[in-house]
């Protein structure tokens, strides 16, 4: 197998047709080597149009997924970054090269042992990985972005708090079959903008907890 013709047909077959073409972030693609976040027998299969096993019945997000992910959330160096879910932990290797610091929450203990491994043997210092439930995190830090990897049903106030003022969100909001992607800024204290990208299916978030249907 060629690599580089496979990365190649990823970025072009797969990722340009779908919205994705930020120079910066197409560029980044060839930088960080999605295969090495993989295992041997995966490795060939890393550039497909499709999520792959990793450990404890977690699935990975897709090439295209990632970089879309990356394009619209455009980390500076100066920025701050959650992850809240760690998957194989390339899409942190990505926003690492783009931002100051990535923060990683994993809830799953062997999915964080995962990703904290692929960011070590990938030479990637500005990553740290920690084992914990976001969604339950009372302990605030402020961000400037935050990526949520699996899909949430409805977005949970702590994590919008910890968005600083012109921060962005990137989360999956919905359920099967209808989920939607959406970018949430913080234009002020106490205002949120929503904008509404394009229709997409994942995941739940491991730990997240069904809203209630409940009514009066």
């Amino acid at each position: 197998m060629n690599i580089e013709q496979a990365r190649f047909n990823m970025i072009e077959q797969q990722i340009r047709p779908t919205n994705v073409s930020a120079p910066d972030v197409l560029a980044l693609l060839g930088v960080v080597k999605r295969e090495n976040f993989f295992p041997q027998e995966q490795k060939s299969l890393a550039f497909f149009d499709t999520g792959l096993p990793l450990v404890a019945g977690v699935i990975s997000l897709t090439p295209k997924l990632e970089a879309r992910i990356v394009q619209e959330v455009a980390a500076k160096k100066t920025e701050s970054v959650l992850i809240v879910g760690a998957d194989s932990g390339y899409l942190a290797a990505l926003l690492a090269h783009q931002s100051r610091h990535v923060t990683v929450m994993e809830a799953v203990p062997e999915v964080k042992s995962l990703a904290q491994a692929n960011i070590a043997k990938n030479g990637i210092t500005n990553v740290d990985v920690q084992w914990g439930d976001a969604l339950k995190n009372t302990h605030f830090a402020a961000f400037d972005i935050i990526v949520i990897t699996g899909s949430l049903e409805a977005i949970p106030e702590n994590l919008q708090a910890q968005l600083n003022i012109g921060g962005r969100m990137f989360v999956v909001v919905g359920k099967p079959p209808v989920m939607t992607a959406q970018l949430v800024s913080r234009e002020s204290e106490l205002f949120f903008n929503t904008k509404q990208l394009f229709e997409t299916s994942v995941p739940p978030l491991t730990q997240a907890i069904p809203a209630s249907t409940f009514t009066l």
